[in-house]
């Protein structure tokens, strides 16, 4: 029993079967909602935000990739970006991100991590451009175009990222309501983990 009850509650990658379903989602990964929580406590980002966000991202695949480009129609060349990982961060993003929070061994292709990541992201979002927390339309289009490039207003140019952000949104308030529904069962079952040092 104790074997059963440890090798459930620690992380492993993996992605979730039925991905319109956070209950599910941490019912299957315990440690997901650990780490979702913590990060929501940290950085006082929604849960339902920075999931939706990773949804939208890498769609839960721990090493997503942008793709490739090719060379005369043939031959793989260079990614279009340096992005990786559940929250697909670029390097440079990434590393401002390992030094400001001084998590210098943390991975994009850790799940732990990687919330973390966007609870940092969209808090920053919120004091250099005044937007909520639980505004994912806004943190998503800032979050694709920087927080620079959101006070420009360059999402204006885009309206495929517009409507990205929409339903980035739409998932946000879905999973919101999910978890609304099973949160307080997810801390039950979360007290009985037994959690590796």
């Amino acid at each position: 029993m104790l074997v059963t009850i440890t090798t459930s509650c620690t992380f492993s990658s993996y992605e979730p079967r039925n991905k319109n379903n956070i209950c599910q989602i941490f019912k299957e990964q315990k440690k997901w909602y650990r780490s979702a929580s913590t990060s929501r406590k940290r950085w006082g980002v929604p849960i339902s935000v920075a999931m939706s966000i990773i949804y939208y991202e890498s769609s839960f695949k721990s090493d997503a990739r942008p793709p490739r480009r090719t060379c005369l129609f043939i031959f793989p060349g260079a990614r279009l970006s340096s992005a990786y990982g559940y929250a697909q961060a670029i390097d440079s993003t990434w590393k401002t991100y390992q030094n400001s929070t001084r998590r210098y061994g943390a991975d994009r292709d850790d799940f732990d991590d990687a919330i973390d990541f966007v609870g940092w992201y969209c808090h920053k979002t919120s004091v250099e451009c005044g937007i909520k927390k639980n505004d994912a339309f806004r943190q998503y289009l800032a979050y694709h175009e920087g927080q620079k490039g959101y006070l420009r207003r360059t999402y204006r140019r885009k309206s495929w990222l517009v409507k990205r952000a929409r339903q980035v949104q739409q998932r946000a308030v879905m999973y919101a309501r999910q978890l609304n529904q099973c949160e307080n069962e997810l801390n039950r079952r979360n007290s009985f983990c037994i959690w590796p040092f």
